[in-house]
């Protein structure tokens, strides 16, 4: 086989290809992320192993490329009006992991016998948490508008902001590092940088929107076009040695502002997967297994850190904020895992000459660790949770925050129906509950919709059906019906599961009224019956029978027609 890849470029990126998809395959029977397939691609292909790379410098430019394309959809989130947003409790709580991870992971490592500068640069590699696989479990939980997921986002959003300024630092460092540069080469890329950053504000302020909208007629051209910026934002970057890292990072943020940047970044991100194949591929070429082998203490020690560490200090920040600790603990997990960039740091300063293949190696293995434990940590949080609570007491304090206030802050009143989710069918059914004069008590996980909500003359609170203590503390004296309008799917806690949770929980703190719970396919509607439900709402069936009533003139079709309910707006704000 190495005789037949090192004849053609091809079949070396072709048998990658099919390496990467036969790892990928087992990964997802495992549920997880693509990148611990990818680290795994790497060290499998590389030197240690199999030793399938022979074209060191294609892989090498595709990989570079990789990294450009990943700053570059890091960049065009950072908008600033998206930076000006952030909440207290996301600015307090992302720097206050960066502060503590840094700090206590330098001594760490230092306890471990690794240099000051080796130390400095592992610390900083453990503060950044993957935004890539966070924002993908939460959205496959469908709680990326929770409360807890949307201060997550906000946190993730600053340690984006960390690694901006931690690439420009290395950017710098490794200019000034050289032992023939002086102050005229530092201060010549210093004025690159500062030119560069001109560019893109003129641009920003000009061009940006004009040339994208004009460019959007054609999707392809403008996904042609934002490749190109990427790459010759991080080509000129690299020209005057800031680095293609910073290059392609403010190529993102040139169009950050533009009303096309999510179409873009959605667009682009199957790319980037692609081509961060290629980096991992790359930085397997430089591992030693025999070295990773070594570091598998130090690797313990540090992961135990990060998956421990990390949501200790988040739980802390936001019980002091005044958040349950139900909240500070979903929110705490998102932290428990090293990022991507945390490679693409140790891998800028191996190219420098900062550290050694074995800090690489050591990062590396923490972040197949931590990356691993941590999705069965969030896949399965709500599970987790009841297992811990009675622990996490210390982390809440009995003054919360008025989105955790519920019923003492917001329910005013009694109510003949408690409405559990305000999406399109809850908010439908709650309109109509309205417009026939039934006094109801709405719920969500989302902050927005609640808002909304209360803006229309809905009572509204902030809850979640999963969480037993918020259904404990239900006004629910006179109450004639509960309704759960959550859709089937959820990870972690088959929904199914937790609905019979809910009812259970209700019977069990004395609720005697009636319970409707939503099936959109009309699984085990026995077991939910069985549980105590005393009606299972079909909504694609019950629309069609009441389409079919409609045209086969069994029901009036001059009826009044309310105002459709659209789900609360996505906010680009974080909560505060």
């Amino acid at each position: 086989m190495n005789e037949l890849i090192s004849e053609s470029i091809f079949y070396e990126i072709a048998i990658l290809l099919s390496v990467a998809a036969a790892i990928g395959l087992i990964g997802h029977m495992l549920r997880q992320p693509l990148i611990v397939s990818f680290i795994v691609v790497g060290i499998v292909a590389g030197p240690s192993v199999l030793d399938l790379i022979r074209s060191d410098e294609s892989v090498g430019v595709l990989a570079q490329l990789g990294i450009a394309l990943l700053l570059f959809l890091v960049g065009i989130k950072l908008d600033i009006k998206l930076i000006q947003s952030l909440g207290p409790v996301s600015l307090l709580t992302g720097l206050g992991q960066v502060i503590f991870t840094s700090f206590f992971g330098f001594f760490i490592a230092l306890g471990l016998g690794f240099d000051p500068i080796t130390s400095v640069y592992i610390a900083v590699a453990l503060t950044f948490s993957s935004t890539i696989i966070i924002v993908k479990l939460l959205s496959d939980k469908r709680e990326i508008d929770s409360l807890h997921g949307r201060i997550a986002l906000g946190f993730l959003i600053v340690q984006d902001i960390v690694v901006v300024f931690a690439m420009i630092a290395l950017s710098a460092l490794g200019v000034g590092g050289q032992e023939d540069a002086g102050w005229q080469e530092v201060l010549m890329v210093l004025a690159a940088g500062v030119v560069m950053v001109v560019v893109v504000v003129l641009f920003i302020r000009f061009a940006a929107t004009p040339l994208t909208a004009m460019l959007a007629g054609s999707p392809e051209l403008l996904i042609t076009f934002s490749i190109a910026m990427a790459a010759a934002f991080a080509a000129v970057g690299d020209m005057f040695g800031v680095g293609k890292e910073l290059g392609g990072l403010l190529a993102g943020v040139a169009l950050a502002s533009t009303p096309y940047r999510d179409a873009i970044s959605a667009r682009l991100a199957p790319l980037r997967d692609f081509l961060l194949l290629f980096f991992f591929v790359a930085l397997g070429s430089q591992l030693d297994l025999s070295l990773i082998g070594e570091n598998i203490p130090a690797a313990l020690v540090f992961s135990a850190f990060v998956l421990i560490g990390n949501p200790l200090i988040v739980m802390v920040i936001m019980g002091v904020m005044g958040y349950r600790k139900r909240t500070g603990f979903l929110a705490g997990l998102t932290v428990a895992q090293i990022s991507e960039f945390s490679l693409i740091f140790m891998a800028m300063g191996l190219t420098i000459g900062h550290v050694s293949d074995q800090a690489l190696g050591l990062v590396t293995l923490v972040g197949l660790i931590t990356i691993g434990a941590s999705t069965y940590m969030i896949t399965y949080s709500h599970r987790l949770y009841p297992l811990l609570e009675p622990v996490l007491g210390i982390f809440e304090r009995k003054q919360l925050q008025p989105a955790e206030n519920g019923e003492a802050d917001n329910a005013k009143g009694r109510y003949d129906v408690v409405l559990l989710g305000l999406g399109r069918y809850g908010g439908a059914i709650a309109q109509r509950l309205v417009k026939n004069d039934i006094s109801a008590l709405g719920a969500d996980f989302n902050p927005s919709a609640v808002r909304t909500w209360r803006e229309r003359g809905l009572d509204a609170i902030y809850g979640d059906l999963s969480d037993q203590e918020f259904l404990t503390h239900l006004p629910l004296r006179g109450v004639r019906w509960v309704i759960s309008t959550a859709t089937d799917r959820e990870t972690g806690v088959a929904l199914e599961d937790s609905r019979i949770a809910m009812i259970k929980t209700l019977r069990k703190f004395g609720y005697n009224g009636k319970i409707a719970v939503t099936s959109q396919h009309g699984t085990r509607m026995d077991e939910l019956i069985e549980a105590g439900a005393d009606l299972v709402l079909q909504p694609f069936q019950d629309a069609a029978d009441r389409a079919v009533d409609l045209i086969s003139g069994r029901s009036d079709l001059n009826i009044e027609r309310l105002e459709p309910v659209e789900d609360a707006e996505e906010q680009k704000d974080i909560p505060e």
